[in-house]
C-alpha cells in the first residue's frame, strides 16, 4: 500500500510519533500542534504499515465531536470500520449493553442525565427524611460522583464525621434505588465497566486479546477510574499511545488527575516520549506570552511552543474603571473587527466566572452585536425536548420512574403533587415502579375516585401510544410522542416567540430521529459502521441512550455571533480574535485558589489555555472596580499579567491606538496619546480640539472644545471613543 498519503504534510516530530514502532508511546502535544492529525495518522500507519487489524484498535477521546471526527478522518485514509472509536462513557455504555447480564444490569437499563439524577436524589432525601435545605441534592450528587470516580461503592467510602456518614447513607439509598429502577448515571457507566473487568476475568482476557492497540486523546483529563480501567485493559501485552498536554490540565476540580500523564512512563514499560512543539494556530508573540507564563509552573514535563508563521501583533491590555467600561471596550473592538471584514463567529470572549457575562451581554445588546453563550443552547437539555424524550422512554419502558414523574401531569391532566406523593409512597413500601404502583393502587382502591381516574387515564394513554408505536419507525415514534401526548399543542400555545421556538424544537427532534435512522451514526455513536458484535438494541433504545450521553453537545445553530464562554469551555477551540476578561486577582486567579500553590498552578494552566485559543489577536482586559455577587470589589491586577513577558504586550485605551507597554516588572504604564491642540472627532459631538487633560489610567479625562452649539465638554478618557484626526 502507498504510505505517502499517511506521511504527507507531517513535520519531523509528528512523523516520529506516527511511525514509532508498536509499543507504549507518550506524545506531549502542545496547543495547536496537530495532535488529532497525529492520532488519526497513527491509526492509519498501524493498519497500513504494521499490518494491524482495525479490529484490534480502540481509540478513546473525551467528546462526541472529536470521536466522530477521528473515525471519519481515519476511514478516509484506510479501511477501519471495525475499530472502536468513542468517548470513555460511550465505550463503557456499549460494553454494558453487550454484557448486561455479567454487569448485573437489566437488559433494558436506561441512562439518566444530570437533571434526572437530581430528581432521584431528591426522592432519596425524602425517603431518609433529610431536610433538602440542609442536605442539597447537588451537594450529595457531587459526593456520589466523586466516590464513583475514585472507584468506591457506598460501602467502601471511608468512615468519617457526620457530614461524611450522612452522605454515605444517601449514596447507599441512591445506589439501591438505581438498581431497583434499572438506571445508570454517567459516573456509574465507568465504575460498572471497571468492575466488569475486575469481576469477570474471562471477559477481560477476551478484550485484552482483542484490543492490542489503545490510543487515548486528552490524557491529562483522565480521572482515577478511567486511568485504572485503561491499565487493567492494557495488561502487559497491549500497547497504549497516550496523547495529551500537562500544561492544559484544567479539570482537577472535577476529578481529572494530571499525575496520570506525568506518571505514565512509570506505569507502562519502555515508554517512548515525543514532544510536539510546533504550533500551527497562533502567532509567535502569542506563543511567547504563553510560554513565558506557563514556565512559572513547577510541576511540568516541559516543552516550549514555537511557530514558523512570524511574530504577529502584540497582546493588548485594556484597564477600565469598572466592568461596564470593560464591556464597552470589548464591544467596541469586536465591532471594529466586524467592520473591518471579520465575522462575528471569529470572535471569542472568555471569562473565569459566568457572573461576568451580564455586563458583556448588555454591552453587545447596546451595540447591536449578535452573541451566543457557548453551551447555552443545549438541544437535548431543553425542557420541551426532555419532555418528549420522557414520553418516548415510557413507550419503550413504562417502569422508567424518572420519565414517569416528569410527564405524568404534563400537559396538565389533574394529577397534582399529592397524587404523585401517594404513588411514590406505595412504590417505596412495595419496592416497585411508579407505573406498577398506580396499577396496584387503583386495583386495591388505595386512591380516591378522582385521583384514580386521572392516573388510569394517563396509564391508558401510554398503553395506547405504545401499542401504536410498536409498528412505527423511530421518526414516527417521535412524531407520535409529541402529538398524541399533547406536547406539541401545549408548548405551541405558550405566548410569543417562546411557544414558536419550542414547537420548532420538537419538530427538530423528529428530524433528528429521521437522520439517526438513516445511518445509526448519531454524533456520539462509538461504533460507526456495523461490527460483528451486536448488542441487539433497537433504534429507539440507541437513540434514547445517545440522547442522554450526548446532551449538551448537540447545539442549535444560528447566524454569525460572538462566542461568549468560560475559559474552561474554550479548551479545544480557536478563534482569530480572543478577549480574556476579568484579569484581576481574586477573579482570575479565583479567590478559592489563593494561598494554595497547586490550585494557583491549575489557574495558570487555565490562563495558558485561554491565551493559546487566540490565532491572530489577543486582548486582556480588567476593571479597577467590579460589581459582582451584590457587592463592589477593588481587585489588584491579575498576577498573571506580571508573569507574561512585558515585551509581548502593549496597553490600549478605548478609541485610541495602542500605547507602548512599559518594560520592567510588568506594571502597566502608558505614554500620553493626546496632545493639547490635537484635533479629534467624537461619534455624537462631532469634531473638536483638545484643551487639556488630567488624571491617569482609566480615571483620566480630557476637555474638548467642540464646534457649534456643543461647546466645551469634559469626557472620561475611557468612554470618550475619540478619533484623533491629526
Amino acid at each position: 500500500m502507498d504510505l505517502t498519503p499517511i506521511l504527507e504534510g507531517l513535520n519531523d516530530r509528528q512523523r516520529e510519533a506516527v511511525t514509532a514502532p508498536p509499543g507504549n508511546l507518550l506524545v506531549l502535544a502542545g496547543a495547536g500542534s496537530g495532535k488529532t492529525r497525529v492520532l488519526v495518522h497513527r491509526i492509519a500507519w498501524l493498519v497500513a504499515a504494521e499490518d494491524v487489524s482495525p479490529h484490534s484498535v480502540l481509540a478513546v477521546t473525551f467528546t462526541n465531536k472529536a470521536a466522530a471526527e477521528m473515525r471519519g478522518r481515519a476511514e478516509a485514509l484506510v479501511a477501519a470500520s471495525t475499530m472502536w472509536v468513542g468517548t470513555f462513557h460511550g465505550i463503557a455504555h456499549r460494553l454494558l449493553r453487550m454484557h448486561w447480564q455479567e454487569a448485573g444490569l437489566p437488559q433494558n437499563f436506561q441512562i439518566i442525565d444530570a437533571d434526572d439524577q437530581v430528581r432521584l436524589v431528591k426522592r432519596v432525601l425524602r425517603s431518609l427524611e433529610l431536610d433538602e435545605k440542609q442536605w442539597p441534592a447537588r451537594q450529595a450528587i457531587g459526593f456520589i460522583n466523586a466516590a464513583k470516580e475514585a472507584g468506591r461503592r457506598a460501602g467502601e467510602v471511608p468512615s468519617g464525621d457526620y457530614f461524611q456518614e450522612t452522605h454515605k447513607r444517601i449514596y447507599a439509598a441512591y445506589e439501591a434505588l438505581c438498581q431497583q429502577g434499572g438506571v445508570v448515571d454517567f459516573a456509574e457507566l465507568l465504575l460498572r465497566c471497571h468492575e466488569l473487568w475486575l469481576e469477570k476475568p474471562a471477559l477481560l482476557e477476551h478484550y485484552q486479546r482483542r484490543f492490542r492497540h489503545i490510543l487515548v486523546d486528552e490524557f491529562q483529563d483522565t480521572n482515577v477510574i478511567q486511568y485504572a480501567s485503561l491499565r487493567v485493559l492494557a495488561g502487559t501485552q497491549s500497547h497504549i499511545m497516550a496523547v495529551g498536554d500537562d500544561d492544559q490540565s484544567i479539570y482537577g476540580w472535577r476529578g481529572a488527575k494530571m499525575e496520570n500523564i506525568q506518571r505514565f512512563p512509570e506505569h507502562f514499560a519502555n515508554t517512548q516520549v515525543i514532544r510536539l512543539e510546533q504550533n500551527y494556530r497562533s502567532t509567535g508573540t502569542i506563543l511567547d506570552a504563553a510560554n513565558g507564563l506557563i514556565e512559572k509552573n513547577a510541576e511540568r514535563l516541559g516543552k516550549s511552543l514555537w511557530t514558523a508563521a512570524g511574530a504577529g501583533d502584540p497582546l493588548l491590555l485594556y484597564e477600565g474603571y469598572n466592568e461596564v467600561e470593560e464591556a464597552r471596550f470589548v464591544a467596541e473592538r469586536a465591532q471594529g473587527f466586524i467592520d473591518g471584514g471579520g465575522s462575528a463567529d471569529e470572535i471569542a470572549v472568555l471569562y473565569r466566572s459566568n457572573a461576568q457575562s451580564r455586563a458583556l451581554e448588555e454591552a453587545f445588546l447596546r451595540a447591536d452585536i449578535a452573541y451566543r453563550i457557548y453551551g447555552g443552547l443545549r438541544f437535548f437539555e431543553r425542557a420541551e425536548i426532555k419532555n418528549a424524550l420522557a414520553y418516548m422512554r415510557l413507550l419503550n419502558q413504562p417502569h422508567a420512574d424518572v420519565a414517569f414523574e416528569r410527564v405524568v401531569n404534563l400537559p396538565p391532566r389533574g394529577i397534582g403533587g399529592k397524587s404523585v406523593d401517594a404513588v411514590r409512597r406505595l412504590a417505596r413500601e412495595r419496592r416497585i415502579s411508579l407505573w406498577q404502583a398506580v396499577k396496584e393502587g387503583v386495583h386495591e382502591g388505595r386512591f380516591d375516585g378522582r385521583m384514580a381516574k386521572a392516573l388510569m387515564a394517563f396509564v391508558g394513554l401510554i398503553e395506547a401510544m405504545a401499542a401504536d408505536a410498536a409498528q412505527l419507525s423511530l421518526r414516527e415514534v417521535a412524531q407520535l410522542s409529541i402529538e398524541d401526548s399533547g406536547l406539541l399543542g401545549y408548548h405551541g400555545k405558550e405566548p410569543g416567540e417562546r411557544g414558536l421556538a419550542r414547537k420548532e424544537n420538537l419538530e427538530e427532534l423528529v428530524a433528528a430521529c429521521r437522520r439517526f435512522e438513516t445511518d445509526r451514526t448519531f454524533p456520539l455513536d462509538p461504533r460507526g459502521a456495523a461490527d460483528e458484535e451486536d448488542d441487539g438494541a433497537s433504534a429507539l433504545d440507541d437513540f434514547l441512550d445517545q440522547a442522554a450521553l450526548e446532551s449538551g453537545e448537540y447545539q442549535a445553530e444560528g447566524g454569525p455571533a460572538v462566542q461568549m464562554m468560560t475559559l474552561h469551555s474554550a479548551k479545544g477551540l480557536e478563534f482569530p480574535l480572543v478577549f480574556i476578561t476579568g484579569m484581576e486577582d481574586g477573579l482570575f486567579p479565583s479567590r478559592l485558589s489563593m494561598g494554595t500553590p497547586e490550585r494557583i498552578e491549575e489557574e495558570r494552566r487555565l490562563a495558558y489555555v485561554g491565551i493559546t485559543r487566540a490565532m491572530r489577536q489577543l486582548y486582556l482586559t480588567r476593571a479597577q472596580v467590579r460589581w459582582m455577587h451584590g457587592a463592589e470589589s477593588r481587585n489588584p491586577p491579575s498576577r498573571f499579567l506580571d508573569e507574561i513577558p512585558a515585551a509581548t504586550m502593549e496597553s490600549v485605551r478605548m478609541g485610541f491606538a495602542p500605547a507602548r507597554r512599559a518594560k520592567g516588572n510588568g506594571a502597566a504604564t502608558e505614554e500620553a496619546t493626546l496632545n493639547i491642540g490635537a484635533r479629534v472627532r467624537h461619534g455624537k459631538f462631532g469634531e473638536g480640539v483638545v484643551l487639556r487633560s488630567e488624571g491617569t489610567g482609566a480615571r483620566a479625562r480630557v476637555e474638548v472644545n467642540f464646534a457649534g452649539r456643543v461647546g466645551v465638554k469634559w469626557l472620561m478618557f475611557g468612554y470618550a471613543n475619540l478619533e484623533v484626526l491629526d
